[in-house]
């Protein structure tokens, strides 16, 4: 089956949502729309439209004109197997002790390693972009200096990765939240299907405001692996939250923004005791002091 999609980006969050909205009551109707922020810290937003038939491209150059957006960039793509040529190249990403890996490549682990089955559908956190290859990283290397949490938070959890890498290598519970409640349905499926059901309890929220997460605080061991504006934040209450001597990994932060979220940190009471840089992006660990 042919498909074409119409793709364009915007500044402004409001007007990327009711773009969206838009596209969806276009003739001929699209078999879907997506609205997506970049995740460059640019605080650019791109909206796209996937379409069996050719879009009308005046009614593109009409809606883009209306919602302030740069002109569409119409495409036909050829007729292709795409979950195949995603499992084909997403192959087993390393990470220390920890190996993420799709279905596809279930028989493939080496039993020396802790292995984590994340579906190559679901795009953030299956351990393919530097950020959390990092928070994986990281999290080994305080492992090979014999550190043991108890307590855990992994906040804007995604599929719960970095959760269920801390259940896996450590005597210890955790709690995974996201703002996005189908990231949670995902984060809780992947938990129960890799066997740490018991062990990770996944909430919808945003930060920690979610009676469970204040209930369960403070924390010896957080992750936050969102971007950087959001982080700075969030850095009170990471501090409110953890007790002193605890450790906090932070990503999605890219190089040119880490001394402005390490200053913040720093202001709240942490020191870095290790930063890690993977492609643009940076992961520090820090302590709380």
């Amino acid at each position: 089956m042919t498909t074409w999609t119409a793709l364009t980006t915007l500044r402004d969050k409001a007007e990327a949502e009711a773009l969206g909205l838009a596209l969806e009551n276009m003739e001929p109707e699209p078999t879907g729309v997506g609205v997506f922020e970049v995740e460059d810290g640019s605080g650019t937003w791109e909206v796209g439209g996937y379409f069996t038939d050719k879009p009308d491209l005046a009614g593109l150059a009409l809606l883009e004109a209306m919602h302030g957006a740069r002109p569409f960039a119409v495409s036909k793509l050829d007729d292709v197997d795409w979950v195949a040529q995603v499992r084909r190249e997403l192959t087993p990403v390393p990470a220390g002790r920890f190996v993420v890996y799709g279905s596809h490549d279930r028989d493939t682990i080496p039993a020396n390693k802790i292995g984590l089955e994340i579906e190559a559908a679901m795009a953030f956190g299956t351990g393919h972009h530097g950020t959390t290859q990092g928070c994986l990283l990281s999290l080994d290397k305080l492992l090979q200096k014999g550190f043991v949490a108890r307590n855990v938070a992994d906040i804007g959890a995604g599929t719960a990765v970095l959760a269920m890498a801390a259940v896996a290598s450590m005597p210890c519970r955790a709690i995974a939240s996201d703002i996005d409640p189908v990231a949670t349905m995902t984060a809780r499926a992947n938990t129960v299907f890799n066997g740490y059901g018991a062990d990770v309890r996944c909430v919808t929220a945003p930060g920690f405001r979610h009676p469970d997460l204040i209930a369960r605080a403070p924390y010896d061991l957080v992750f936050a692996n969102i971007l950087a504006g959001p982080l700075k934040r969030l850095a009170p209450q990471i501090a409110a939250h953890t007790a002193p001597g605890a450790i906090v990994i932070l990503s999605g932060i890219l190089r040119r923004q880490g001394p402005g979220v390490e200053a913040m940190f720093r202001a709240w009471g942490f020191e870095v005791v290790d930063r890690r840089y993977i492609d643009a992006w940076v992961t520090f660990t820090l302590r709380r002091l």
